[in-house]
């Protein structure tokens, strides 16, 4: 709770607010403000919303205050998919111990895991598909089987070539969350 009101007084010192302003301009009452901000209540529903309305921040950016910024950690667990070059699946369960380890303490990773895995077995998925339809195309002498060996090099390429362009961004400092998704397992 008192990590709450300290990053609410934070963020509305840093935009030159009183509390009589932020206030007014939340319409809430100024003994409210007052309350939330020496820690003896905590905003809820509509309050949270106008408050962060005011300060131009989103509320879960508040609710989440005590997470860390953590670019390293979130620009390894990018690079980690490629360890499905070494290890099959190494590219699901590597990325899920670490999100589940992580999720609540680094900012951001929570989502970013969770799209990341939902790609990557969707990913693995198509990729078996690929695979075995091409081992079996080939055998049963199919004409089709080389487009298939195009579309299964095509995901490999994909999938080295995603994480490393995320991983360079995140390290720039921009929150990446784009890998693409049709299905959503994870949630």
């Amino acid at each position: 709770m008192n990590e709450i009101g300290k990053k609410i007084k934070e963020l509305r010192k840093r935009k030159g607010l009183s509390q009589e302003e932020l206030a007014e301009k939340a319409k809430v009452n100024l003994r409210t403000i007052q309350r939330i901000e020496n820690n003896e209540s905590e905003p809820r529903g509509k309050t949270l919303n106008l408050i962060c309305e005011v300060l131009d921040i989103n509320p879960e950016a508040i609710l989440d205050y005590g997470k860390q910024m953590d670019k390293t950690y979130l620009t390894i667990f990018h690079l980690t998919v490629l360890t499905f070059l070494a290890i099959p699946v190494g590219n699901i369960i590597i990325p899920l111990i670490m999100w589940m380890n992580k999720k609540d303490k680094i900012f951001g990773l929570k989502k970013i895991g969770v799209n990341l895995l939902n790609y990557q077995i969707l990913w693995s998925i198509l990729t078996f598909i690929s695979i075995t339809a091409f081992a079996f195309f080939k055998i049963m002498h199919y004409g089709y089987y080389p487009l298939l060996l195009y579309i299964f090099a095509g995901l490999y390429a994909l999938n080295i070539i995603l994480p490393i362009i995320f991983a360079i961004k995140t390290n720039k400092g921009k929150m990446v969350n784009s890998y693409p998704n049709l299905i959503k397992l994870i949630k």
